[in-house]
């Protein structure tokens, strides 16, 4: 757990720290927040060649180690200790969902707090989530590895159908399948173990399925206390389980509210969650709260900026803060309860069912300049159907006083779009 010692404002932040910045996230300048808070730092970075794209100035780095993703955990720590050597590293930081377990392991081999190995293996492994979960007795899920066909047959046998097929470690929804029938154990499997950007080969994890809403608790973590900071209702695909919308705060009683954030709670102590921004799916079965996956980072789909606008609390901005080893928390409760206007923020996504080549929007669509309107997909995209958050074409912001206005705003914006597509026709057929 990051040094906590210090408390309060950005001037407190110890000068001339040198961090060691695991992976690269996605748009978001980490290393210039930092260096907000303390000019003096130096920061080094070690991330995968893939990343080296994102890193926008390099003059915010003293040092970038690009280090394959295949690459032992001793390989890391033996140059992780190279740096240590030529300048004390001080601090470890890791910003998004990537290598944390490097950090993790880099954290232990150099006494410099992070999260640790366990926390971590705990939450990217999510049959070992499962199994701990169950050991401390805060959800009692079915779940199998599975290692080909037979075993998902004979969890849908032992569990019932439907049940769910997916990666062990995973994200942005890629691999899973929600399997109704023994005929689609087959394929489930096959998709399960296909290549993801940026995921570990872990296996095949089948689970039972939970009806209910979907929501994610955006959460924030000190000294191992916790606080909500938003409920996000969530609406997948029910084909494919790929996100396609969220709304915050989610229109939710204070009942479910204080079980669903509980709950969490629950879930963060078994884990070991000590610090820092979490991001915990849950559905809410007629039994309760029952978690789906959670991560050691903000939500992504914008749900970090979403949380900012409705709520006040720049997440990415306590975690940076965090990372400097100020404290956090009681900032955080004071915007959360700061009387701030009620607002609903909302995010829906596109993604049509079309295989061909993805060419833009068409000429003169208003999307074209609404601020509120984003294209996921570079132009000569190649497109196959809905498989994974990554395959998502556009999305539209909405803002309003309810969910419900929030929720229309975005649906009705993206949902006007028109996209162009070139869609090759199939061989024809002579007779």
């Amino acid at each position: 757990m990051p040094d906590l010692a210090h408390s309060g404002t950005h001037a407190e932040a110890h000068a001339g720290d040198h961090y060691l910045m695991f992976a690269i996230g996605p748009r978001l300048e980490f290393a210039a927040r930092l260096l907000e808070l303390d000019p003096d730092a130096a920061i080094s970075v070690v991330c995968r060649p893939e990343h080296l794209a994102r890193i926008t100035d390099s003059g915010h780095y003293v040092r970038v180690l690009a280090v394959r993703q295949d690459a032992p955990l001793d390989e890391v720590v033996a140059l992780a200790r190279t740096v240590h050597a030529i300048r004390p590293v001080t601090r470890i930081t890791t910003f998004w969902e990537h290598d944390q377990d490097r950090a993790a392991a880099v954290g232990a081999a150099l006494g410099i707090a992070t999260h640790s190995p366990e926390t971590v293996r705990l939450v990217q492994d999510k049959h070992a989530m499962r199994e701990r979960l169950r050991e401390t007795g805060v959800e009692d899920t079915k779940a199998a590895r599975a290692y080909g066909e037979a075993d998902l047959l004979a969890f849908g046998e032992a569990a019932g159908y439907p049940f769910i097929v997916k990666p062990t470690a995973g994200t942005a929804s890629f691999g899973v399948t929600l399997v109704h029938t023994p005929r689609e154990a087959s394929a489930a499997y096959r998709t399960a173990t296909g290549d993801f950007p940026g995921i570990a080969r872990l296996g095949v994890l089948a689970e039972q399925y939970h009806t209910g809403p979907q929501y994610s608790v955006e959460a924030f973590s000190e000294a191992a206390e916790h606080v909500v900071v938003a409920i996000t209702r969530k609406y997948s695909d029910p084909r494919d389980m790929v996100e396609l919308g969220h709304v915050l705060p989610a229109p939710l009683d204070a009942a479910a509210q204080e079980a669903i954030g509980g709950h969490v709670m629950c879930v963060l102590d078994a884990l070991g969650v000590e610090f820092g921004p979490t991001h915990t799916e849950i559905v809410l079965t007629a039994d309760g709260p029952r978690i789906i996956e959670t991560h050691l980072r903000v939500g992504g789909d914008e749900i970090f900026n979403l949380a900012k606008d409705a709520t006040g609390v720049d997440m990415i901005e306590f975690q940076a803060r965090q990372a400097a080893g100020l404290k956090v928390l009681p900032d955080i409760r004071a915007v959360l309860e700061s009387g701030r206007a009620p607002r609903c923020e909302a995010v829906w996504y596109t993604a049509p069912e079309v295989t061909g080549t993805f060419m833009g929007l068409a000429d003169g669509d208003p999307g074209l300049t609404d601020p509120n309107v984003t294209v996921l997909l570079p132009e000569g995209s190649e497109l196959t159907g809905l498989a994974g958050s990554f395959t998502r074409i556009a999305r539209a912001r909405g803002a309003a006083p309810t969910a419900e206005e929030a929720l229309a705003a975005a649906r009705s914006t993206v949902e006007a779009l028109s996209f162009v597509f070139h869609v090759s026709p199939p061989p024809r057929r002579l007779v």
